[in-house]
């Protein structure tokens, strides 16, 4: 039992999950570490962390290393899945020694970045590693029956890209990945208040406004929320009211980039998967699939039905857990 301990991982650019094959998803925390700049020591990983964006004094710097679904600080990344793997131990009440470890990549990773996520995951004590692509670990994470000859669409729409894959018989049939996703939805925020209203926002600001008052683009009764931040003029900080209407035209674009990437994806498909498309419909999932109006929209744009996911934050980390069973049957399909 301690040396064989297989685990899932989601190394998600806004959250990092941990699925066991016992107990289910055991850690759920934010991608965020907190360093002493001048020892480099870990001070704090996750929630704990992503508390201080922000508020932190100079020398203590919350950042998150990953960037886009991939590595962009290596040694960071490595000492956040140390910390992890001691959280998962103490969960689990036993020392997790060289597990087998599966995880997932964006599909539009390069060969390099791969490697870094397989180097991290090494280096924070894992025996084996192996690596699935997202809108695969999403597909299965979603009740999808991916290893028959039918097409699933998937579109999983995370913190740092969204991929959007018809996957039959176990392999990706066709595949876009997009470096846009909940991330770029905050950005688009915090830039938006500040064109308009000459006000500063933080991240985590940006990101209650998307969840309380953010639509995607559908007629919707009109919500207001009271945003504070701080003034460019004066440099005071200052209250102002935004409209979900005024989120809504700041998030188009980015909104738009998404259902183009869709409609790439559906254009490639082979006309045998489409017929099975129209029947199925689109599965969505990731933190963006929560935007409010999200299904509606896009279901009236290609005009195919749109379901949720199960457990639309969960399903890459539960895919990523139960592929170490699907796997090998993958592999074969696609070999």
């Amino acid at each position: 039992m301690f040396g064989q301990t297989e685990i899932g991982i989601d190394l998600g650019t806004a959250n990092l999950l941990v699925y066991t094959k016992d107990k289910g998803i055991i850690i759920n925390e934010p991608s965020v570490v907190a360093i002493d700049a001048e020892t480099k020591k870990v001070l704090a990983i996750g929630s704990e962390a992503k508390e201080m964006i922000g508020k932190t004094p100079g020398r203590i710097i919350a950042t998150r290393p990953l960037k886009d679904g991939v590595i962009a600080d290596f040694d960071i990344t490595t000492d956040m899945l140390k910390g992890i793997m001691q959280k998962a131990s103490k969960i689990l009440g036993f020392t997790i020694r060289k597990p087998s470890v599966v995880v997932c990549t964006p599909s539009g990773a390069t060969t390099v970045e791969k490697r870094a996520i397989e180097d991290a995951i090494k280096s924070s004590g894992a025996k084996n590693v192996q690596l699935i692509e997202e809108p695969v670990a999403a597909a299965i994470g979603a009740d999808l029956p991916v290893g028959e000859p039918i097409a699933n669409l998937i579109v999983d729409i995370g913190g740092g890209t969204t991929e959007v894959a018809i996957i039959s018989y176990g392999g990706v049939v066709s595949c876009n990945s997009l470096r846009l996703g909940g991330d770029k939805l905050d950005e688009d925020i915090v830039q938006y208040v500040r064109k308009a209203y000459n006000i500063l926002i933080g991240e985590r600001t940006a990101e209650n406004i998307k969840m309380e008052i953010g639509y995607a683009l559908v007629d919707h009764e009109e919500k207001t929320m009271d945003v504070r931040g701080r003034d460019l003029v004066t440099g005071l900080p200052k209250t102002i009211e935004v409209s979900s209407y005024e989120i809504q035209q700041a998030l188009k674009e980015s909104l738009l980039a998404i259902l183009e990437t869709i409609r790439v994806t559906l254009e490639s498909s082979p006309p045998e998967l489409s017929g099975d498309i129209v029947d199925r419909g689109v599965v969505i999932s990731g933190g963006g699939a929560l935007l409010n109006g999200m299904q509606e929209w896009l279901s009236n744009e290609i005009i195919v039905p749109v379901h949720l996911a199960p457990n639309p934050l969960e399903s890459v980390a539960i895919g990523t857990g139960r592929s170490l069973h699907v796997m090998k049957s993958l592999q074969k399909a696609t070999s």
